[in-house]
C-alpha cells in the first residue's frame, strides 16, 4: 500500500537520518530475520520509504510479496532445533530438508492408545490421517494431560501407521505435516550431520514437507 496522502506510518529514526542522508531516493526494509549475503530476494523486503528533494520521508510503500519471517509474526523463540527448522521451513527463511534432519537422533513424545498399546491417530484440519509427534516438553503440556511414551526416532518411523503422515508440534505456533518417509532417509543417511543447505523462498516445492499448519487461536487469523 502507497500513502501519498500524508498519513504516514511511524518513520524509525534510522530511516529519517537515512533520508536526510540521501534525499530523493527508495530507501528499502528488510525483514529483521533476513541474514544471507547480497542483495535481499524481493520476497524478504517490507517495504520501502522514499525521502524527498530536502530529505524528509514523504511516503511508504507496502512490498505486496513480502513473506513475513518467524519474528515478523511475532511467534515464540523456538523451543528446540525441530521447532526452529519448522518455523523457518514453514515461512520460507530456511529449507524444508532441515526439519527431518533435525529430528535425527532425538527423542520425542507419542500419545498411546488405551491400554498403552499402538500409538494414537488422528486427522489434520484437511483430513490427512497423522500421528500426532511431540519434540518438546513445553507443546506436549500445552496439548492437554494425555498418556504418552518417549521414543527414539529411528523407532517411530518404523511404528508409523500405513498412509500416515507425522503431525510435528500440533500445539505449537506453527505445527508440520511431514511424510515419515524423507525421515526414515535422514536416519538411515545421518542427516543430522550434515550442514543445512541455503535459506529456499516460502512457497518453493520441498518434497519432504507435506504442509505447515497454523493453529488457529482465539481471534487470531
Amino acid at each position: 500500500m502507497s500513502r501519498q496522502d500524508g498519513a504516514l506510518p511511524p518513520v524509525p529514526d534510522d530511516i529519517r537520518e537515512a533520508g536526510r542522508l540521501a534525499p530523493d531516493h527508495w530507501l528499502g526494509v528488510v525483514d529483521p530475520m533476513w541474514s544471507g549475503e547480497g542483495k535481499p530476494p524481493e520476497w524478504a523486503m517490507t517495504g520501502r520509504w522514499r525521502s524527498g528533494p530536502d530529505g524528509e520521508i514523504v511516503e511508504w510503500e507496502d512490498n505486496p510479496g513480502y513473506r513475513p519471517s518467524p519474528r515478523a509474526l511475532g511467534w515464540p523463540e523456538p523451543a528446540d532445533e525441530v521447532d526452529r527448522a519448522v518455523q523457518l521451513a514453514s515461512t520460507g527463511y530456511g529449507p524444508g530438508e532441515a526439519v527431518p534432519a533435525a529430528l535425527v537422533g532425538r527423542e520425542v513424545a507419542v500419545l498411546t492408545a488405551p491400554g498403552g498399546e499402538g500409538l494414537v491417530s488422528a486427522a489434520a484440519p484437511d483430513g490427512t490421517p497423522v500421528v500426532p509427534v511431540f519434540t518438546s516438553s513445553v507443546f506436549l503440556r500445552t496439548a492437554g494431560r494425555f498418556a504418552f511414551e518417549l521414543v527414539g526416532v529411528d523407532d517411530l518411523v518404523t511404528r508409523v501407521p500405513e498412509g500416515h503422515v507425522l503431525y510435528l508440534n500440533p500445539s505449537a505456533a506453527v505445527g508440520m505435516l511431514l511424510d515419515p518417509g524423507p525421515v526414515r532417509d535422514a536416519v538411515r543417511n545421518g542427516a543430522g550431520e550434515r550442514p543445512v543447505a541455503a535459506a529456499t523462498a516460502v512457497g518453493s516445492t520441498a518434497p519432504v514437507v507435506t504442509e505447515a499448519v497454523h493453529p488457529v487461536r482465539g481471534t487470531d487469523a
